[in-house]
């Protein structure tokens, strides 16, 4: 049980978001709120920010691994994949590899925040903390 309870501790919060990301790509476009104007803002940036999320999330499970930044990084790209080709299930949305780059850059706008400008545990400088 402490075993399962240290997992869900480092990799509860990429379980979270991968739920959260799923949900969302589950439901049908007839289902989807419409922002006017805002619409495609409001949509690819929920895109960025929750793939940002998610790729810090899996740098916090991997332990914040400085000589492999890059890896919660492609964890996170391979998941807007997978995620794209669940949404070619699911009515009236589909893939689209313009979705996997906005995630991507997302992914990687997170790690760049993270690593550049906040000062993690055991880190000699950043941008922010000189």
């Amino acid at each position: 049980m402490f075993k399962f309870m240290v997992f869900l501790k480092r990799w509860g919060p990429a379980i979270v978001m991968m739920l959260a990301i799923f949900t969302f790509s589950a439901t049908p476009s007839s289902e989807l709120p419409s922002f006017a104007w805002a619409d495609l803002i409001v949509k690819k940036g929920g895109h960025m920010i929750g793939y940002a999320l998610l790729t810090l999330a899996y740098a916090y499970g991997l332990g914040w691994d400085r000589k492999r930044w890059w890896l919660p990084w492609l964890l996170a790209v391979m998941f807007a994949a997978t995620d794209e080709f669940h949404q070619s299930f699911v009515p009236g949305r589909h893939p689209s590899p313009v979705d996997v780059g906005i995630d991507a850059t997302g992914g990687g706008l997170g790690l760049l925040a993270w690593y550049g400008l906040i000062k993690p545990a055991g880190r000699r400088k950043s941008l922010l903390w000189r």
